[in-house]
């Protein structure tokens, strides 16, 4: 066998790394890179404002919402105290805290982030779409001294962020109607600063809560329609 000349193996080569490029960018076209955090709330708020697209949003969702009943109930009203509700939060919110699951700025049971992390992009936006606009089952109100107590803790250290009515906006999550043990479990963990999920404010508002303030709050949340 002859040995190859240096223009042959460099004619070799040269078509060796075009095949391969061809094969990378037909790799690449298959197999997309995931979209970015920004693009799936731009897409969310492009469905949202389209009344075919979003009709079509939310009976996917509600199929692929399927995952979140086991432990946040059917529509998202959870049947666990533990376990917040979904039904009725805010669409931008719950996408947000989903992507943060995925890329794991926020923490879970390896259960639930397995489950999250198994779902497509779209997915994610048409289960937020979903749940946000499931109507939450509230509590029936408790004494009314507990409620007074709740509402006025309420509107002084809450309704400032979360709003009088305690919905919340897109970027801070609608607290009506949340499940009581849930709630009294977060402020609790802000309160002491221990846990994942650290927030400056929110360990500042509720530095100085007795236990019976926290008690009192989440019992009013839960019955705000």
């Amino acid at each position: 066998m002859l040995p190859l000349s240096i223009h042959t193996i460099i004619s070799i080569a040269s078509l060796m790394l075009v095949s391969l490029s061809a094969t990378a960018a037909t790799h690449s076209q298959e197999n997309p890179p995931p979209p970015s955090p920004q693009a799936m709330h731009a897409k969310l708020e492009q469905i949202g404002k389209d009344p075919a697209s979003l009709s079509a949003a939310l009976k996917d969702g509600e199929k692929a919402a399927s995952v979140c009943r086991h432990c946040h109930g059917a529509g998202g009203n959870s049947v666990l105290p533990e376990v917040p509700n979904l039904a009725s939060q805010n669409d931008a919110y719950l996408l947000e805290q989903m992507n943060k699951f995925v890329s794991g700025q926020r923490k879970s049971s390896a259960f639930m982030e397995g489950l999250i992390k198994a779902l497509t992009p779209d997915e994610r936006i048409q289960i937020a779409l979903f749940l946000s606009q499931q109507p939450v089952t509230r509590k029936p109100a408790g004494s009314t001294a507990q409620s007074a107590a709740g509402n006025q803790l309420f509107d002084k250290l809450c309704a400032g962020c979360h709003g009088k009515n305690g919905a919340g906006t897109q970027k801070i999550p609608r607290l009506a109607g949340q499940q009581v043990q849930y709630v009294e479990d977060s402020l609790k963990r802000y309160r002491s600063g221990t846990g994942e999920r650290i927030d400056p404010r929110m360990a500042a508002y509720t530095r100085n809560l007795k236990d019976a303030d926290i008690q009192n709050l989440a019992a009013y949340l839960s019955t705000m329609p």
